[in-house]
């Protein structure tokens, strides 16, 4: 059985069911995929910033995770399949650090990019040989320029079938974010920015992106003044809608670039020592607007609550869910062991009737991957429902963002990991990875409350 809490404001409501099938499309229940196993002493496998951990394109979907020895691997299956092809590559990290995780994504031709391996460190980039295979070509330099000191990357994929790559470039509270270009053409990459963001020397932006259908490069991120998480404060924004080239604000101003803290638009002013968290997710509904979702703690309370920053008729609105009951702090340096999840976010719809879902872990719902729902985005009611019954330790959500965009499918990554403060270590043998799948019907989720 699993319980599904369905919220109202000021009121919460429980009810025991004994499937989830009707709250999915007429159609398939939910799917659970086992791939492999996993290297689970830490959170390296299941970092919310993984873009991507899983990707698709019409024929196959791609997963690379690494093993109980650090080494990279790739899996691929067919889409009308289960079984996963699995291959370990030459290519090994430094999984003891939760930061130097593995990014995927396909481009136009069918080409895989794997980065991995980086805290502050050299870039670690290979290409495969053919299209939709695995078998990876050498390490390789991208531009040849500012890549010594990298960490967080990202790769996106445009409309065209183009790439980018986003990555920091420098320490925390003093890093620059740059910003490069794949064309599959001449397979060759190109330096958009080298210092997008600009800390000025004194912070450094920690940002999520999100490309929309129309090619629209979206970008929000909190400032950090120093290495102590607690010092992040604010969410800016900015969108580039000529593939990275020039920035504006959602009134149309041009920025001058590098954006800095002077210069910036900010969604909403949040304080330091607020607990808000870095580097989570966004998205943009089918008429362009910017979605954000993360956590923070407002002022006079002590608990850090999920929150919904949006733009909507001209203006920036924020959305609090206040279902959570545990108090945390975010003081100190390095991966920390945290009881709640950075939220992914997952938009659809336009208008007033745009949907919204994130999907988190928190303690208090026993560490599980779970979903807030909301119909409409000007709903008051929301639900809470899990998609699995097993505690996933930190586990934190990242899924194959393309399968989204085009199937209208969730593929999450699943592995149950946990995270010490500091970088920490456990003792603990591999886990699986799993992937679940879930066609979910916002409809059939309204119809459970109207009844």
């Amino acid at each position: 059985m699993r319980l599904i809490t369905f919220c109202t404001v000021g009121v919460i409501h429980f009810y025991l069911i004994l499937s989830l099938n009707f709250c999915f499309s007429q159609s398939k229940q939910l799917q659970v995929m086992e791939v492999g196993d996993g290297w689970a002493k830490n959170t390296v496998n299941t970092a919310v910033f993984r873009k991507n951990s899983l990707v698709s394109d019409a024929q196959f979907q791609y997963i690379a995770y690494y093993n109980d020895k650090g080494q990279v691997v790739l899996g691929k299956r067919k889409l009308n399949e289960k079984s996963w092809r699995l291959q370990v590559t030459e290519y090994s990290g430094r999984a003891q650090d939760a930061h130097n995780i593995i990014s995927i994504m396909i481009d136009g031709d069918g080409y895989l990019h794997v980065c991995w391996d980086h805290h502050n460190g050299q870039l670690r980039y290979a290409r495969t040989k053919q299209p939709h295979t695995l078998d990876l070509g050498p390490e390789q330099s991208m531009i040849g320029k500012d890549e010594q000191y990298v960490t967080y990357p990202e790769f996106f994929k445009m409309p065209d079938g183009s790439l980018l790559f986003l990555y920091r470039d420098g320490g925390s509270g003093s890093g620059n974010l740059v910003m490069n270009n794949y064309d599959p053409q001449n397979k060759k990459w190109t330096r958009l920015h080298r210092n997008l963001i600009d800390g000025e020397g004194k912070r450094n932006a920690y940002w999520q992106a999100y490309v929309d259908n129309q090619g629209t490069i979206h970008l929000s991120w909190v400032w950090r003044e120093s290495p102590d998480v607690a010092s992040n404060h604010d969410m800016a924004y900015a969108c580039s809608k000529d593939g990275g080239l020039t920035w504006e604000s959602t009134t149309g101003a041009q920025y001058t670039l590098p954006i800095q803290e002077s210069t910036a638009e900010y969604a909403v002013r949040i304080p330091q020592n607020s607990e808000l968290i870095n580097q989570t997710s966004m998205a943009a509904d089918d008429d362009g607007n910017p979605f954000i979702a993360t956590y923070w703690r407002a002022a006079g309370s002590t608990i850090p609550q999920y929150k919904l920053i949006y733009y909507r008729k001209g203006a920036w609105e924020v959305r609090s869910f206040d279902f959570r009951k545990m108090s945390f702090s975010l003081s100190g340096h390095g991966t920390k062991e945290i009881p709640i999840a950075r939220p992914q976010l997952m938009v659809k719809g336009k208008g007033d009737r745009v949907a919204v879902m994130l999907l988190f872990r928190d303690k208090e719902r026993l560490g599980r991957a779970s979903v807030l729902n909301l119909n409409k985005v000007t709903d008051n009611n929301y639900q809470l429902f899990d998609l699995n019954n097993e505690p996933l330790g930190a586990w934190e959500p990242s899924y194959d963002t393309e399968m989204w965009r085009n199937k209208g499918r969730l593929s999450l990554f699943v592995q149950a990991t946990d995270q010490k403060d500091g970088e920490g270590l456990l003792e603990s043998g591999p886990s699986k990875v799993r992937v679940i799948e879930w066609t979910p019907s916002l409809e059939a989720i309204k119809n459970i409350i109207k009844h």
